[in-house]
């Protein structure tokens, strides 16, 4: 069964990067390039795993993330920031995100955040056997 991971930035060469990494680790990519996109794709296809953008046009990725949680409160949310925004990151943190990288993305960091999303939904009480 392959994972669902979805992927809302505003950038499309993060969106293709994300695309080509997670693909090849074999989960099934789904993007958004906005937060209101981001939250319908996640209610309709109920992504394991997402990756949310901070800064964003129109609705941000802590909106984003307090939306996620508030539908799903088990749902793994990592988000991506800039290079040097650890307030952001923190910010994150305290609204239940799972993890956060930096970009430009680096293999290392998605591996140690993937890690991370499935030792989370491992543990997650949910037992997810419904057919959807």
């Amino acid at each position: 069964m392959n994972q669902k991971v979805l992927i809302i930035d505003d950038e499309k060469p993060t969106l293709a990067m994300f695309e080509l990494f997670l693909e090849a680790y074999g989960f099934e990519v789904l993007t958004a390039e906005n937060g209101e996109e981001g939250i319908q794709v996640f209610e309709t296809e109920k992504p394991a795993i997402v990756f949310t953008d901070i800064k964003m046009p129109g609705m941000d990725g802590f909106e984003v993330l307090k939306r996620i949680k508030a539908i799903s409160p088990d749902a793994v949310v990592i988000v991506i920031t800039g290079h040097g925004d650890k307030e952001l990151a923190d910010k994150a943190l305290d609204l239940k995100a799972t993890d956060f990288i930096h970009k430009p993305v680096q293999k290392a960091a998605l591996d140690a955040a993937l890690e991370k999303a499935d030792k989370v939904l491992k543990e997650s009480p949910r037992e997810n056997g419904s057919g959807g």
